[in-house]
Order: C-alpha cells, then sequence, then structure tokens
C-alpha cells in the first residue's frame, strides 16, 4: 500500500521530545487507504458467448461494479449498499482494477455518500443511464480522482446501438426491475455463512439477504421508521485490532495518522458549511489544506 509522508523535525515520542540540535527528522507515514474496483460479470460468460449472435456484435460480459475501500464494497443496488469485501452476493470479481490510493478519511466519504444517497435509490435506479457502474465511476472520482474503464461506462450504448438492441428491451426491462430490488439475477457464486442468522438481515421483500451484505444505511427507509440518514455501523480499519493487550502500546505514528485525519474532517465540515463547493471538491481541497499545512510547518522548522 501506497503511504505519504510528512517530515515533522520535532516530535514527542513516548513522552520523550526529541532534540533540534540533534537535527533528527522523524517521518510521519500517514497510510492511505487502497481503492480497487470489482468488476462482476451478471451473465456469467453467457454475454461473451451469445453477444455476436444476439447483437451482432461481441461484449465481454453484462458488468455490474463495487468500490472496495476502508475494508468494504459500496455499491448501488436498491440504494447504495456496503459489505465487508469479499461477501456481497455477487460471488468473486472476474476482474479487479486498481484505482489508486486515497487520503480521505472514512467518514468523509460517509458524509459525502449521505450527501449523494437521495440520487442513489430503487425509483431512481436505471440499468441503461443510471446503474451500479454510474455510482462506481462518480465514487471512484471522489476518492482518487480516477474513473472507472470505458468499455464498463460504454456498455448500455454498445447494446442499445446494436442490430438487435430494440429487440431485447423487454430482457433488460426485466433485469433492470431485478437489480432495483438489489436482487442478484443469476445464483450466487459463493456459500453463503450460516453460522450467524444475526448478520442476515431481510431485505424489503421478506427474503434474507446474503450473508453478511448490510442493507444501506445511506437512504432513508421507505417504511418512514427513520427520518434520518444514518452512517453505515461499519468499524473502520484497525479498530478490530484494537485489544486490551494492545490498547496499552503507544503508536506515535496511529496518533499522528489520526490527527490528520481529524484535521481533515473539521475542515471539511467547515469548507461544507459555507455552501459553495460540492462535496467532493470540498474534500479534495480540505486533504490539500491539511497536508499544505504540514508541510509550511516542516519548512519553518528547518
Amino acid at each position: 500500500m501506497s503511504t505519504r509522508a510528512l517530515a515533522v523535525d520535532s516530535l514527542a515520542v513516548a513522552g520523550q521530545p526529541m532534540s533540534r540540535q540533534a537535527g533528527t527528522r522523524v517521518k510521519i507515514l500517514v497510510d492511505g487507504h487502497k481503492v480497487t474496483l470489482n468488476v462482476y460479470d451478471l451473465s456469467q460468460g453467457l454475454a461473451r458467448q451469445l453477444s455476436t449472435t444476439f447483437l451482432g456484435k461481441a461484449i465481454g460480459g453484462i458488468w455490474h461494479t463495487g468500490v472496495v475501500v476502508y475494508g468494504h464494497e459500496y455499491y448501488f443496488g436498491g440504494g447504495i449498499q456496503h459489505a465487508p469485501a469479499g461477501t456481497t452476493p455477487y460471488g468473486t470479481p472476474v476482474q479487479v482494477v486498481d484505482l489508486g490510493v486515497t487520503h480521505v478519511p472514512k467518514d468523509v466519504f460517509e458524509m459525502y455518500l449521505q450527501e449523494i444517497s437521495p440520487r442513489y435509490t430503487a425509483e431512481t435506479y436505471s440499468l441503461l443511464t443510471h446503474n451500479c457502474n454510474n455510482f462506481s465511476n462518480e465514487i471512484a472520482q471522489f476518492l482518487v480522482s480516477a474513473t472507472i474503464p470505458d468499455y464498463i461506462l460504454n456498455l448500455p450504448n454498445e447494446v442499445t446501438n446494436s442490430p438487435m438492441g430494440a429487440l431485447i428491451m423487454p430482457m433488460i426491462q426485466q433485469l433492470e426491475s431485478t437489480l432495483r430490488a438489489n436482487a442478484v439475477p443469476q445464483a450466487p457464486q459463493f456459500r453463503p455463512h450460516t453460522d450467524d442468522p444475526a448478520s442476515q438481515p431481510t431485505l424489503s421483500g421478506g427474503k434474507s439477504s446474503s450473508s453478511h451484505v448490510e442493507q444501506s444505511k445511506f437512504a432513508k427507509s421507505q417504511d418512514g421508521e427513520k427520518n434520518a440518514i444514518v452512517p453505515p455501523l461499519v468499524k473502520s480499519v484497525g479498530e478490530h485490532e484494537k485489544t486490551p493487550a494492545n490498547s496499552a502500546k503507544k503508536d506515535p505514528l496511529g496518533d499522528a495518522r489520526s490527527k490528520v485525519q481529524e484535521e481533515i474532517t473539521r475542515e471539511f465540515a467547515a469548507i461544507m458549511a459555507t455552501g459553495t463547493l460540492r462535496a467532493s471538491e470540498a474534500a479534495a481541497l480540505a486533504t490539500k489544506k491539511v497536508m499544505q499545512r504540514y508541510g509550511d510547518t516542516t519548512a519553518a522548522m528547518n
């Protein structure tokens, strides 16, 4: 995983301040979070085999994507969904694309998801114009200023512009209804864990969801019981490692990383309060300001 280093000349580590005269330079490694794109073929290979015959052109697959970051996979189906990485009902991805490394704190990302959640609901889902791949592309730009591969984004146009495109519209509409309900068109490729019934929440249709997949906490519930948008109840990366046995140990690099992320979060909130920038622009500006602040401090110390 890539890291970003902030050089600081004087830092108290475990209660012992470092001497400026000694000229010791301590580098605080602020770890970034790796961002990848999981690519799934909803046709499970059938599109590649039959597309030339039925569409008059070769298509690699019917693509579904999800963005993996902070140990979870985020995707769009019946609203914004999330699940621990590797446990979505779509099985094993046919491809994993490395999108880069983000320094956006997880809580800032969750605030961003809350902001865009009204645009990503079961009602707004459209297989051709507003689908999971459009969602993945938007949050990829927010996290790492990158886009997902064109062959994924351009798939709807390739299908509808094919010689047989008009004839398969009923099939597309049926598939769209399935995905709106956050269901998987084909049989899952993995064996769900059944030892923990509490980890299997039910979908709105009454059917049990796949193992460990959580319903979206970024969208308002349709039954009216919840009026506020609630962030997902997901522990951030590293929280599982905090045990009584190691909690007493000092981790100066971890403390510094937390401090930087807290400052980014505060800066982000302040910028958003002005109402002049979108969330993605505010996050980028907040991160830049904090990193520059540390860089200026280092220069002054030198």
